[in-house]
């Protein structure tokens, strides 16, 4: 490291292996002794051409946003926060070189050719700010925010998801927004007595979005909304039976479809759905992930759970599931939501993006996809 602050390099922090389980090549992008953490699975921050990757690092006793290079593992500053300053939620504007971020109750924009931050948007007092995406023709950010009922209900969902049934239950209010990327006044598109989530923009149709109702999924009696963002009309996407737990819900490469999973009567399902409840797929799946992830249904990505720590993979093939197969040995812990796996394939499908702290703090890895039948099933690897 040559210095500290915004534009600084530091040392290259790469290392390059055979995962010992699958014989993958693993990339370790940190190394550095405090948590790094890439980003949430359905808001890819991959830039420059996808040669660098935003990431999310505690370094000096601060919380700072930083570039790696994946060829030099050179890592570059992007930030210049001070201690104590609450940063999180990143999402990329799909076309242009731009990052947004909460940081504490503000919505921040991050040029990464100019590494200058803007303020876009600051959550209305008495209320929790969610992650932001942008739009596909990237002139907008949705984004929502619900009620703080703090004040009432011990709540720590980034550590243990403390107080994730209560506040289900008490159903705060929420409005679903959208902002300007330019600046100008934010604009409530939709709202309702209910705690929504995971607002996520098709990456090619400019009007059209997801959000859910959070809570838990055998509980809510819809998981999936669609929503026009120019009309404010919702609807529900794959609705639920009585009793099923659908969830993680994620739009796919083409923009159209979206992924999900869950557990019906018949068992556990994978699927995908256009986003007017048109063309759906869903066959059975096996084995437990936390998250799951693919670009279009071929190939799927899960991240195990801490009694199978694992980077699995499946293949949709004939209308049916094969695998699991093991990709690559996190040895994550899941503790904490930073150190959560939340595997994410790049836009060409060859490579794996996930977070895991087998070594005490959170570091950031990529693992290079190699053929699927060259990678051992997972029975195989628990024997």
């Amino acid at each position: 490291m040559t210095r500290t602050g915004i534009g600084a390099r530091w040392t290259s922090e790469l290392t390059t292996y055979q995962d010992s389980k699958s014989g993958a090549t693993i990339h370790q992008l940190t190394s550095y002794k405090g948590h790094s953490n890439h980003f949430y699975f359905t808001y890819p921050c991959w830039y420059d051409d996808g040669t660098k990757i935003v990431f999310t690092s505690d370094r000096e006793n601060r919380t700072n946003l930083f570039g790696v290079d994946l060829d030099s593992g050179e890592i570059t500053q992007l930030t210049d926060f001070a201690a104590g300053e609450r940063l999180g939620s990143l999402s990329k504007n799909p076309v242009r070189e731009e990052i947004y971020f909460n940081l504490g109750a503000t919505l921040m924009a991050l040029d990464l050719t100019t590494l200058e931050t803007r303020a876009l948007a600051t959550c209305p007092e008495g209320h929790v700010g969610g992650g932001a995406n942008a739009t596909a023709d990237g002139k907008y950010l949705v984004t929502g925010y619900r009620v703080d009922l703090s004040d009432q209900i011990l709540t720590d969902l980034g550590h243990g998801y403390i107080g994730f049934r209560e506040t289900w239950e008490a159903h705060p209010h929420t409005k679903i927004v959208k902002i300007p990327v330019d600046g100008g006044d934010l604009e409530v598109i939709f709202e309702e007595d209910y705690w929504l989530g995971h607002f996520n923009a098709s990456p090619k149709l400019p009007n059209i979005m997801t959000f859910c109702h959070e809570g838990p999924w055998n509980l809510v009696e819809n998981r999936i909304w669609g929503l026009d963002i120019n009309t404010g009309e919702p609807w529900q996407i794959r609705p639920n039976a009585p009793g099923e737990s659908i969830g993680h819900e994620y739009w796919m490469q083409d923009g159209e479809h979206i992924g999900y999973h869950g557990q019906t009567a018949a068992g556990p399902v994978y699927g995908s759905i256009r986003y007017d409840n048109t063309d759906q797929v869903e066959a059975p799946f096996e084995g437990h992930c936390w998250h799951f992830h693919s670009y279009m249904l071929d190939l799927v990505v899960g991240d195990g759970d801490a009694k199978d720590p694992y980077v699995l993979l499946w293949r949709f093939k004939d209308g049916a599931f094969q695998g699991p197969k093991v990709l690559a040995w996190h040895r994550g812990s899941f503790h904490i939501q930073r150190v959560h796996v939340h595997p994410c394939f790049n836009q060409e499908g060859t490579q794996i993006v996930y977070t895991a702290d087998p070594q005490g703090y959170g570091q950031v890895f990529v693992v290079d996809v190699p053929a699927f039948e060259a990678l051992p099933d997972l029975a195989d690897v628990k024997v």
